[in-house]
């Protein structure tokens, strides 16, 4: 169970934005794009005052982030938007987007610089494993514990606590710690389980 599995319910209730959206001449890609500028933006932002009184823009920019993600999606396939350009922006984009929005946490009092940094090349790893399945014949691969969205949650909600109560920055070791875990369980769910789409095919070679 992930929270990309509550990605529909979600999607519904942008609909209302996504006409709009549509009406006034906005792309997927264009949508793409704003999410990476905005995130790359804030990531250096908080790079150069990493204070954490600031971290507070975190939880909700990754909000924001996550309706801008959806939004591209549901422009590329609803309204005939699909292209490969988008399909580049949209999997390079994630990953830059995460990197310069989580690195920052390793510039903060407490922190150990090494797990934030291991927290993010195993971000990167669980997307390059969920594209990695297309190659073989699956499809591209969402499974968790540890998502896109649910990093989003788990760095947002610890930026909110950092905001609120300074002091649980001490914690920042356990907490990118059991992060990296999961990341590593991530990445060999997906790996498992394209595995098991494509060998659970007619004439496949186990």
């Amino acid at each position: 169970m992930t929270l990309y599995d509550l990605k529909p319910r979600f999607q519904a209730l942008l609909r209302p934005l996504l006409k709009r959206l549509f009406r006034a001449g906005v792309t997927a890609n264009q949508v793409t794009l704003a999410a990476l500028i905005a995130s790359v933006a804030i990531g250096v932002l908080l790079f150069f005052f990493p204070r954490p009184t600031l971290f507070l823009i975190l939880p909700v920019f990754l909000f924001i982030r996550m309706a801008l993600n959806a939004i591209d999606g549901l422009l590329a396939r609803e309204y005939n938007q699909k292209s490969n350009l988008g399909a580049l922006l949209n999997e390079t984009g994630d990953v830059i987007s995460d990197a310069a929005l989580y690195l920052p946490f390793a510039l903060l009092p407490g922190a150990t610089p090494w797990l934030v940094l291991l927290a993010v090349l195993l971000s990167t790893l669980t997307e390059f494993c969920g594209v990695l399945a297309q190659t073989i014949g699956a499809s591209r691969r969402y499974d968790g514990p540890m998502g896109k969205s649910d990093r989003a949650l788990i760095f947002g909600a610890y930026a909110l606590a950092i905001f609120i109560w300074p002091v649980c920055m001490e914690w920042s070791w356990i907490l990118f710690s059991l992060v990296s875990v999961l990341l590593v369980w991530t990445c060999l769910n997906r790996c498992r389980r394209a595995l098991a789409v494509v060998n659970s095919q007619p004439g496949a070679i186990v």
